[in-house]
């Protein structure tokens, strides 16, 4: 809560813990956005009226670094200033006198969004240690370093990564990532692999796919 009235910091600390919210409070936005940079915090009430830094500018700055939920709580209700408020980056904008059950409801759904936002994320991106494969982008990263990767590539790896953990047969990588229609050698995925290794193992000292011998590969995450 960054809120330079005491007695409304002091009000709505009472009522979220009550709530079972863990409450800090910062009474200036300078010391409000260097609490913030500290990380661990997952939803900010910002007044708009602030004395060292506006809330405005606070949330203008926090959004540079962090897409943490942020209600504007102030008692100006023009629609400029609205406006300006979810312009500067902010989720939602309450004015003051307010009913707290309608805050309350207010922080519920800032949570929820940021939840749901956060499992989208997690379901479009698979990691191992460095290694990130984002689908959306169709793009793999090592340490922020984008690997070139060739479709095959990409699909031997995305499926690998899907089953982390998993000892796969070459039957089963031929049956997925080339499909039941493809006529070849199963040799093909032993290229394929050295290839990826060539571009990320060894290109970057790590062991992510294993040889089990007579078997097929096993992708683990061993990034040290």
């Amino acid at each position: 809560v960054v809120e330079d009235e005491s007695k409304i910091a002091r009000f709505l600390e009472l009522e979220l813990k009550h709530e079972g919210y863990e409450v800090e409070i910062a009474f200036d936005g300078r010391s409000g956005l260097e609490r913030v940079e500290k990380g661990g915090i997952h939803l900010i009430i910002l007044d708009l009226m602030l004395p060292l830094m506006s809330g405005i500018e606070v949330c203008r700055r926090i959004r540079k670094f962090s897409d943490v939920p942020i209600i504007m709580l102030t008692a100006k209700d023009d629609i400029s200033d609205k406006v300006t408020g979810l312009d500067s980056g902010a989720d939602d904008y309450v004015t003051k006198p307010f009913a707290i059950e309608e805050l309350l409801a207010r922080i519920r759904v800032a949570l929820k969004r940021k939840k749901q936002a956060e499992n989208d994320a997690n379901k479009d991106t698979l990691t191992a240690g460095k290694l990130v494969l984002s689908k959306l982008q169709h793009k793999v990263t090592y340490d922020g370093e984008e690997i070139p990767l060739s479709k095959k590539e990409y699909d031997l790896l995305l499926f690998l990564m899907e089953n982390k953990g998993i000892v796969l047969d070459r039957e089963k990588l031929i049956e997925k990532v080339w499909g039941y229609d493809f006529i070849g050698d199963t040799n093909v995925t032993d290229v394929y692999i050295r290839y990826l290794r060539s571009k990320i193992d060894q290109h970057y000292g790590v062991s992510f796919i294993r040889t089990i011998r007579g078997v097929g590969y096993i992708f683990e995450d061993n990034d040290e």
